[in-house]
Order: C-alpha cells, then structure tokens, then sequence
C-alpha cells in the first residue's frame, strides 16, 4: 500500500509539473505576440529587438520542458548508491 501512495504522489506531482509548463508556454507565447505587436506598430526603431526575449526566454522555456518531459525520475536504486557513497 506504501508504494502505491509513493507511485500516486509521484504521478501527481508529474501531472503538476506539466500543468505548470503548460501554462509558462502559454504565457510565453501570449507575452512575446504582445512584444512582437508592439515592434510592428513602432516600426522598425533598431531591428527586431522582441528577437531577444523571445531567445532568451526560449532557452529557459525548452529547459523546462527537458526537466518536465525528459529528465528520468530518481530510482530507489540511485538513492541507495548515493547513501553508500556517503557524500
């Protein structure tokens, strides 16, 4: 029974961390339309200057999304080898 309240709490916080990246994607997405509407309607003052947010944020956003979608949850057998290893 306590190993299936571990597997449920690990799939819940699972499910929670792709809602929370859902919702930075959307935000992503939302604010830089809003940056990129605004150089448009200024002109182009200096280039396309929305270029870096939109990078910047975007490395921060597919780090996420590795973190979320790809990154390997931590075994039992990992925490027992770094128990023994003691450091």
């Amino acid at each position: 029974m306590e190993e299936h309240e571990g597997s449920r709490e690990a799939a819940v916080k699972r499910l929670k961390a792709k809602r929370e990246f859902k919702n930075h994607a959307v935000v992503y997405l939302l604010v830089n339309t809003l940056l990129v509407v605004i150089w448009a309607v200024q002109g182009d003052g200096g280039g396309f200057w929305p270029g870096w947010v939109i990078g910047g944020w975007g490395i921060g956003l597919a780090l996420n999304a590795r973190n979320v979608y790809f990154q390997r949850p931590i075994t039992e057998d990992e925490i027992r080898r770094e128990m023994e290893r003691g450091t």
